[in-house]
């Protein structure tokens, strides 16, 4: 299966639509009245769809195993045709689109069995996916032009040219394939006074200044020090966010001091200096942090 364990959960929802068609009016009628004599076709049908959307990982080899929250089936009897709507919501990491078709295919082929004896011309089709929400697709934030972002690895050691420097990097990457154009990169000693001189210079042209490095508890990690008197506010809920989602995998980020506010429009991002704690910080926030630009420019999250 797919790796989805650097993802976020978020409210996941999906409908999708199956349609079943008869051969005649009678079917219909014995349908409407249950008169149908393997019994209760609307419900029967609808309870197999709730039995089969909780075990869809056990028919779909590539489908995660994940809890459903929530499902409802609707039927719309348009002529001769029985329309089902099978909606499915989660908060996990993944969607429930697949979850919500085969749904909808289980409680089509359960009407199909129930039917067959009173009519020999029953037709499934249109079996699609009419809606999904929760994911990137629904967080995407689109901006005139390219968003900037000059990144400062501080370390002492990796400035002494004594270590490579990887988490700068990682960040640079990161950025890219969130079409984040980053403008400058730079390694500087964990300095206070450079700290500071840097997010004030290049806070005036980027919209992001990231700092990865020097949030630790060792005496030389100063950059929330640094960083601290500089922002005009805080942003606690980004700073919980990268914490927590590093807690859930590493039980040493608690440890971790990552400072996050805006100075003027830009946000400023200090991140643990570690490859691993830079890359999970990133997946906690990002892409999603970007909307901090819209409200930055006065816009309201409704407009958006």
């Amino acid at each position: 299966m797919v790796d989805i364990t650097h993802k976020i959960s978020t409210l996941r929802v999906a409908t999708a639509t199956a349609i079943v068609k008869v051969s005649k009016q009678e079917t219909i009628d014995a349908v409407v009245n249950n008169l149908v004599p393997k019994g209760n076709v609307l419900e029967m049908a609808k309870t197999a769809g709730l039995f089969a959307v909780k075990n869809t990982h056990l028919s779909i080899p590539d489908c995660h195993p994940l809890p459903i929250e929530f499902t409802s089936v609707e039927y719309n009897i348009e002529g001769l045709e029985i329309h089902i709507i099978f909606k499915v919501k989660t908060v996990y990491k993944t969607g429930v689109e697949v979850e919500a078709m085969h749904g909808a295919s289980i409680v089509a082929l359960t009407m199909y069995d129930m039917l067959k004896p009173i009519d020999k011309e029953i037709e499934i089709s249109t079996i699609k996916l009419i809606n999904k929400e929760g994911g990137k697709s629904s967080f995407k934030n689109k901006f005139p032009n390219a968003i900037r972002a000059a990144v400062f690895v501080c370390s002492d050691s990796i400035f002494a040219g004594d270590k490579e420097d990887r988490s700068g990097k990682t960040i640079v990457e990161k950025l890219d394939s969130y079409g984040v154009e980053t403008s400058h990169y730079e390694i500087i000693p964990d300095e206070l006074d450079i700290i500071q001189e840097k997010t004030k210079a290049f806070a005036k042209e980027n919209q992001l200044v990231i700092f990865t490095g020097g949030t630790g508890l060792s005496p030389r990690d100063v950059t929330p020090e640094a960083l601290e008197p500089l922002l005009e506010s805080r942003i606690p809920g980004i700073e919980e966010a990268i914490r927590s989602y590093g807690q859930q995998r590493m039980p040493y980020a608690m440890l971790s001091r990552s400072v996050a506010g805006t100075l003027g429009k830009s946000l400023v991002l200090a991140l643990p200096g570690s490859t691993n704690g830079v890359r999970e910080s990133m997946d906690a926030v990002f892409p999603h942090v970007m909307h901090v630009f819209h409200i930055l420019k006065g816009k309201n999250h409704d407009s958006l």
